[in-house]
């Protein structure tokens, strides 16, 4: 099976990030212009606000849709108000490049994540992979299996 190295190739190494600091209002609409599902948060002074992640950085947490819906909107906290740190996820689960894609899933799975941050040993924070991710890559090879069975019973 392929490494999370195959999936950052195909998909890009951009981590859109926020700071603790940030407004869960903010944070959401970053994620909203982005179309994405989870912003990476830094440590203040290792990042703007929000934005893109240009390098290392001290990771305290990340944000995402769940966090958002059951901390701050079921909670009925307003978001203008609420910050990032106080609703954010934290430890968080890291892979890195050599992680083996199913030992990802096993640990998304395990742990009932949906974004893991990748973590480079000499550059730091270096990609993001998502449950979504996952699934493309999976579903791709489970296509090829198919197509390369296809062709070996029509040839047999």
């Amino acid at each position: 099976m392929s490494t999370v190295e195959f999936i950052l190739r195909r998909k890009g190494r951009e981590v859109v990030s926020t700071s603790p600091e940030a407004t869960v209002l903010d944070a959401a609409r970053e994620m909203n212009t982005h179309r994405i599902g989870s912003l990476v948060v830094v440590a203040a002074g290792a990042a703007a606000t929000t934005g893109t992640s240009k390098g290392p950085g001290t990771v305290i947490g990340i944000v995402t849709e769940r966090d958002i819906l059951t901390r701050v909107v079921a909670s009925e906290r307003d978001p203008r108000r609420t910050r990032v740190r106080d609703v954010m996820t934290s430890p968080v689960t890291f892979c890195t490049p050599q992680t083996p894609v199913a030992e990802l899933r096993d640990t998304m799975t395990t742990q009932r994540i949906r974004h893991v941050p990748v973590w480079c040993e000499n550059r730091g924070l270096c990609g993001l992979v998502s449950i979504g991710d996952l699934n493309a890559v999976e579903a791709e090879s489970m296509v090829q299996t198919i197509h390369a069975l296809e062709e070996y019973i029509v040839r047999g």
